[in-house]
Order: C-alpha cells, then structure tokens, then sequence
C-alpha cells in the first residue's frame, strides 16, 4: 500500500544547478530521486515546496514522494542521508496525508538573504553571503523593507520574461537586522514570484548605497514596471529559511528534534 512521506531538506546549494532536475546539470532533487531508489527499488518523484535557483541554499526545504516501501517513516532521513552527498542532508522525516501536496498545501515561506559589509571578503562565508565593500545606509534599508509590506502586485519584482498571470503576493514579514558585519534580510509571504526575494534585496541594497532614492519599492509597485527596480542580487546570500503548512511548521518540527 503507498505512502505519503514528509521530508525536511537542507542543501548548501553552490554545487548544484537548483532544486529541479535541469539538463545541463546536478541538481538537488536529482540526488534524492537516487538515493530514494537505492533505498526502496522505485523510481521515485520528489515535490518540493518551491525551486530554488543555482546557488541557492536551504535550511529547511520541504519534499514529500509516495512510496510502497515498508520502512518506518522516520527512517527514512537516516537511510536517505547515508546515500546523499554531504551538502545535502535530510533533517526530518515522517508520514503524512495523502492529502498533502508540498507545494500546494503550503500557506507561508519565508526567505533570509545574507550580506557581508567590509573591506575584506570573509573567506569562510564567500558561498553564503554578498560581499558588499561600500558604504551602506542600514536605516534606508529598513525603511525600504517596511514598504514592501502587505498585499501588491510585484509584477516589477519579477524576472523578465515570467508569464504568470497572477502576480499579486502577500509580504507578512520583511525586515532588516545586523549582527556585527552581517546584514539579514527576511521576507516572509503567502508566495514569491521568480527572482522576487532577490529583486528585492537588489533594489534596497541600491537604496542603502544612494543609487536609488529611499521610495524606489514604492514606486516600483505602483508602475509594475521592472525597469523601476534595482537589480537582481546574486543567489548565493539567499536561503529557504522556512516553510508553513495548516498542520506542520519547519521552525516548530526543527526545534524539537
């Protein structure tokens, strides 16, 4: 009898071409798909809660795939860990309704983009950060986030060339803080659009160095255009930080295992 099974997924993404299978490269969900037939002898389709781009990482990515197999649910993350690559780690797993759609039963993400101030690169953050050498202004920053707040439509804050016809998202959370020489910018919403997160954290960082005045999101917005917006920030600062469904939440699972 098949099996619905849940799984939480972290991934240093800089080795891989996405979470997608892609054909001009590895991508996370490739190496699932293959230790999951390793494991149960089925060639098994992983769905997760969004695709991450090249270079993107994850904390807690959420996947689910129907299997016949016998074994404990809660095994699987051990089983499937033994034959991933060690950039990629199943952190939870358990069985869930059948009912349960990673992608479409999600109701929240939420997204963290890191950037590092300094003169000097930090070596051992170059995969997980922006570096960033010039001046920048936190407060105008902050001020920028705070208008990206609530229902629009980010029709400016979408790659060229997308064709989605609905592109009116709601932003629950979006916020800068610091910690030393470290800027975190998360953004929580009911969806994104393609490239959203970065768009976003391009035009404020255009903000916070006076490339762009302090209404920019705003305006964007409101024109819808994309040439409104700043630019796109590279991918490797930005990682799926949490995912919310009506019964299952990353940040709460991940706190008690």
């Amino acid at each position: 009898m098949s099996r619905r099974i849940r799984l939480i997924v972290a991934y240093d993404g800089t080795n891989y071409v996405g979470w997608q299978l892609q054909d001009n490269g590895v991508s996370v969900q490739q190496r699932l798909n293959e230790a999951a037939l390793a494991i149960t002898g089925e060639h098994i389709q992983l769905h997760g809660s969004g695709r991450t781009d090249s270079g993107v990482h994850a904390r807690a990515q959420v996947a689910h795939f129907d299997t016949n197999a016998r074994m404990p649910a809660d095994k699987f993350a051990i089983a499937l860990n033994m034959r991933l690559p060690r950039d990629i780690r199943v952190l939870y797993s358990e069985e869930a309704p059948e009912e349960f759609h990673a992608r479409f039963s999600a109701k929240n993400k939420t997204y963290r983009y890191t950037v590092q101030l300094g003169l000097h690169a930090d070596v051992f953050a170059r995969t997980t950060s922006l570096h960033v050498h010039t001046p920048i202004n936190l407060e105008r920053m902050q001020l920028s986030a705070k208008d990206a707040l609530g229902e629009h439509d980010f029709s400016a804050f979408m790659s060229v060339g997308s064709k989605l016809t609905n592109t009116v998202r709601t932003i629950t959370k979006s916020e800068w803080t610091q910690n030393g020489k470290f800027l975190t910018y998360e953004v929580s919403a009911n969806g994104f659009l393609y490239n959203m997160v970065r768009i976003l954290v391009g035009t404020m960082l255009e903000i916070g160095s006076g490339k762009l005045p302090q209404g920019a999101i705003a305006r964007a917005i409101v024109s819808g255009k994309r040439d409104d917006a700043g630019g796109t920030a590279p991918p490797h600062g930005l990682f799926l930080q949490r995912v919310q469904y009506d019964d299952f939440d990353t940040d709460e699972v991940l706190s008690r295992t």
